[in-house]
C-alpha cells in the first residue's frame, strides 16, 4: 500500500460505501475502470494510477482493506 495517500483512500472508499468523500468526475471514472478491469487491464492502470489501484486490490481483495484504507485516510496509518 505505499503509494495509496489519504485522499486516494477517501476516494475509494466513498465508491465503495465505506466513508471517505467523492472524488471529482474524472477520478470517480478512474476508480470505476480499475474496479471492472481484468487484471491484465488493471496492470496497465497500474502503470498512470498506481496508488489507487492498490486502494481498489486493497478494498476487494485484502480482508483488513477497509480497515486499512480508513486508517489512511484518517492519517492515522502511514500508506
Amino acid at each position: 500500500m505505499d503509494s495509496i495517500t489519504p485522499e486516494v483512500a477517501n476516494h475509494v472508499l466513498f465508491h465503495y460505501g465505506r466513508g471517505g468523500y467523492q472524488a471529482g468526475s474524472f477520478t470517480e471514472q478512474i476508480i470505476k475502470a480499475i474496479d471492472m478491469a481484468d487484471p491484465a487491464n488493471r496492470d496497465k492502470l497500474a502503470l498512470g494510477f498506481p496508488g489507487y489501484v492498490a486502494a481498489v486490490v486493497a478494498i476487494q481483495y485484502d480482508p483488513d482493506g477497509v480497515t486499512n484504507l480508513q486508517g489512511i485516510a484518517q492519517g492515522e496509518v502511514a500508506a
